[in-house]
Formats: structure tokens, C-alpha cells, sequence
């Protein structure tokens, strides 16, 4: 695996754990070249899952831009990345026996485990997927999480 700070090709797997389903293998190399440590995901690669987008159109499902956007809804809360890989991994689990998924589908199953993970993370990852415009949209929101 090649380093992603050097470009050095030769990396050294320091530690390897396997997720309960075996199916997936997260590794921690180290990279005697920059003595960098770094972190892969190993996992089985299964027919494409077509995403329908709210507008209609459909792109094909990316757990990377999934990833990306828990990770943007936990920043600087203090969440552990490994909590999120784990939470990305369960929804991935969740929606990959079907051919087509919808957007607010994973969505909500993303809300789910962000709620359970950090309220404000919910809150955040809430306002852009109900797309908040106003104060009285997260004012709404936040009582509406409050009494639940």
C-alpha cells in the first residue's frame, strides 16, 4: 500500500482488526520512510447500489461520501473516527441487498446513528439534510429532538 504523505511504496502493516461479520479489515500501517502511521479499510466489493436523488436522478452509492459527511457533522465534538467507520458500516450493512436506495432513505438511517452518537452531530447533519433556512427551523428541530 502506498504511503498518502510520501508516496513510499513499501508500508509496513503495524495491526489488523476484523469487523464482527468478517467481511471487513481495517488496518494500521506505518510508513518507515516518513514514519507516518496511516489507517485503511479493506472491504468486499458488491454490485453497484444506485442512490435516487431527490431531483430524480441517481448516482451510484459511495460509503466514502457518507463517511465524509458524518465526519463533517462530528467535527470538533470530540467523536472518535472509529465510532462513525463503525456507524458508516452499519448503514452500508443495512442497505446493501438492494439494487436502489433513496437518498432520504440513507439519510435517515444516517440521523439514526448520529443521534445515538452526539445530539449536535444530529442537529448539524439534521440542517442540511431537512435543509434549514431560518433560526425557527433549528428552534423547531431542537425542541422537537428535546421532547423526544
Amino acid at each position: 500500500m502506498k504511503c498518502p504523505f510520501c508516496e513510499n511504496k513499501e508500508t509496513l502493516v503495524k495491526d489488523s482488526r476484523h469487523s464482527e461479520d468478517g467481511e471487513i479489515i481495517k488496518r494500521r500501517r506505518y510508513c518507515s520512510s516518513c514514519n507516518s502511521y496511516f489507517r485503511t479499510l479493506e472491504y468486499l466489493i458488491r454490485p453497484e447500489i444506485l442512490v435516487i436523488k431527490r431531483n430524480g436522478s441517481s448516482v451510484p452509492f459511495s460509503i466514502d461520501k457518507l463517511l465524509h459527511s458524518m465526519k463533517i457533522a462530528v467535527r470538533k465534538r470530540g467523536v472518535q473516527s472509529d465510532i462513525i467507520d463503525e456507524a458508516v458500516l452499519r448503514i452500508s450493512k443495512a442497505i446493501r441487498k438492494e439494487s436502489k436506495v433513496t437518498s432520504s432513505y440513507i439519510g435517515t438511517l444516517a440521523m439514526k446513528e448520529l443521534s445515538s452518537i452526539d445530539q449536535v452531530a444530529y442537529i448539524r447533519y439534521a440542517s442540511v439534510y431537512y435543509d434549514f433556512n431560518s433560526i425557527e427551523d433549528f428552534a423547531y428541530f431542537i425542541q422537537k429532538v428535546s421532547d423526544e
